[in-house]
């Protein structure tokens, strides 16, 4: 019996710091994300301004005509790079700064780290945020945890790092399979509001096979139904983020 009840206290321990591990990723949920949005959500307070931002690139085949899109509608975004992508195409992180767009951290890899470990989360975000101010001569402020999923580790990291999280108010579902560019638009429609943050990818590394085609293509839909609404897209450094 006192075996038994060792290994269901251990057990129970474990089950603890897992919880405290990834009680930080509730600001996922949408009732949470709604209440902390001002935190770390990405609401911006600067007037008729929103947030347009890319995950997972640089990809060599995504992330060049998703520029050219951009040019083509006069907006500038912030793009969450992924360490190993950039690493294997440093240019492309290059080109993004130097056509006025704003780089940012997503993780050295794109996985969600389900069990505490501190350690390689802090050295992890290190080299991501230290390979994108090398490689693309910018110093990034933001950082975005893959999946939206912020653990504890990563909170202290990012905050050791002096990274400031923030998620997203509005996406586009534009990762999935069946997506096409009308049901991007009109995924992300509804929450597309002043101070809103949008999330979209450059990139098909952990999308549907071609996604970011269909990226591409909703881009002039979403800038053409802001324009009408008198929405300015732009980056995360124009939108005026609440500090934490």
């Amino acid at each position: 019996m006192r075996a038994t009840g060792a290994t269901g206290a251990a057990a129970a321990a474990a089950a603890g710091v897992e919880l405290l591990h990834l009680a930080p990723a509730a600001v996922r949920l949408p009732p949470v994300r709604h209440h902390l949005a001002r935190r770390t959500a990405g609401y911006g307070e600067r007037p008729g301004h929103v947030a347009l931002t890319f995950d997972d690139g640089p990809d060599p085949a995504g992330t060049p005509p998703v520029l050219d899109a951009l040019d083509r509608i006069g907006a500038r975004a912030t793009f969450f790079l992924l360490g190993d992508a950039l690493e294997r195409h440093p240019d492309l992180g290059r080109e993004l700064v130097l056509r006025g767009h704003e780089v940012a951290v997503h993780g050295w890899y794109h996985r969600v780290p389900w069990y505490p470990a501190p350690r390689r989360d802090l050295s992890e975000l290190r080299r991501t945020r230290d390979a994108v101010t090398a490689y693309c001569c910018d110093e990034p402020q933001w950082y975005r945890p893959p999946y939206g999923v912020l653990t504890a580790g990563l909170a202290a990291a990012s905050r050791r790092l002096g990274l400031r999280t923030v998620l997203w108010t509005a996406w586009g579902r534009d990762w999935t399979d069946d997506a096409t560019p009308a049901s991007v638009l009109a995924t992300a429609a509804p929450r597309l509001r002043p101070g809103a943050t949008l999330l979209l990818h450059d990139s098909d590394c952990t999308s549907a096979p071609g996604s970011w085609r269909t990226t591409l293509a909703a881009l002039p839909l979403i800038a053409d139904h802001c324009a009408d609404r008198g929405l300015a897209l732009g980056p995360l450094r124009d939108h005026a983020v609440p500090a934490a």
